[in-house]
């Protein structure tokens, strides 16, 4: 709602745009103080303070990021990469019956900690020197944007799992 009402604000007539930019400074303000209120509570749980702390030292990996995987995800960490993937919705599923074999394809699973992958990436590929690796590997293969950006976004998410397993920070692969 907040980047709407900022474009908005950009082709809003003149006579409107005090009221746009009063809704999008309460706008503002709210989110602020949810995202307070959610730190706060985190303050409360160490188990989970600590998880974040490992999450958010993945370079592209913010704190709503963190926040959300935990909480749509709370079996990460204890369960292998290609359950983490199903849950998701990023493990490629054949659409074959009989003689026809259709196009693997991604469906189900939690779309919110998809949606939040998906904006993770977007921040990853420029600064995560794995995940622009992995992104620029799969372009040099003529992959599809989506199909490139998915997998990407998998990738992610088991590397969170493992670090998650294991009780490490982030460190780049030698």
């Amino acid at each position: 709602m907040r980047t709407m009402e900022s474009n908005r604000l950009k082709t809003a007539h003149p006579a409107l745009r005090a009221h746009v930019k009063s809704h999008l400074d309460w706008l503002n303000e709210e989110i602020a103080a949810l995202e307070a209120e959610i730190r706060a509570l985190l303050e409360t749980l160490p188990e989970w303070k600590e998880k974040v702390v490992l999450l958010e030292s993945i370079p592209g990996v913010g704190f709503i990021t963190a926040i959300t995987i935990l909480v749509e995800m709370p079996e990460l960490g204890r369960i292998n990469r290609q359950q983490v993937a199903a849950l998701a919705g990023l493990a490629p599923y054949n659409r074959d019956s009989g003689r026809k074999r259709g196009r693997r394809r991604i469906f189900g699973g939690r779309k919110r900690v998809r949606r939040v992958l998906y904006m993770a990436i977007l921040s990853a590929k420029r600064f995560n020197p794995v995940i622009r690796a992995f992104f620029e590997r799969l372009e040099a293969r003529d992959k599809e944007f989506k199909v490139a950006m998915t997998a990407c976004m998998r990738k992610l998410l088991t590397i969170m799992n493992a670090m998650l397993r294991d009780h490490k920070a982030w460190s780049p692969a030698p």
